[in-house]
């Protein structure tokens, strides 16, 4: 695994919280899935170059585990990881934690993301770019 990297930052606002009092959970999506954009620049990579060679990633699997609540006004951080490179896909690993110390977890965050050609919407192989940066950072490959 990946050293853990700010993949972005927020504030919960009382918008984003339910008739409870606490974030609904519909937000920790918004905000894992925004981290999620931004976590190719801590990499060294941009998405506009997946865009460009006509590829895109598809999430083909997302699990969210709640941990603490969050109020409204609490600043917090997505760090975030990559635990596994393959042929076609990446996993990413997230955590929103509290902004300050960083040590109280929220929630974390696990996601399979597959490369995939624009036109044909099938699974092609992780870009060499992608694959060089991501290896260098120490991202275990699956396939050795």
């Amino acid at each position: 695994m990946s050293e853990w990297k700010v993949f972005n930052r927020a504030v919960i606002f009382p918008w984003h919280c339910d008739q409870f009092g606490h974030m609904n959970v519909r937000w920790y999506a918004h905000f894992f899935d925004d981290g999620s954009f931004l976590s190719w620049s801590c990499y060294g990579l941009d998405a506009r170059t997946l865009k460009d060679s006509g590829i895109h990633t598809a999430v083909v699997r997302s699990t969210i585990e709640f941990k603490r609540e969050l109020l409204a006004g609490a600043p917090v951080s997505i760090l975030g990881t990559f635990s596994r490179l393959g042929r076609t896909s990446v996993t990413m690993n997230q955590r929103m934690v509290d902004a300050v110390s960083e040590d109280i977890i929220h929630a974390t965050h696990e996601t399979v993301l597959v490369f995939c050609d624009d036109v044909s919407r099938a699974a092609v192989p992780v870009p060499e770019t992608f694959r060089e940066k991501l290896l260098a950072a120490g991202v275990p490959d699956a396939n050795s």
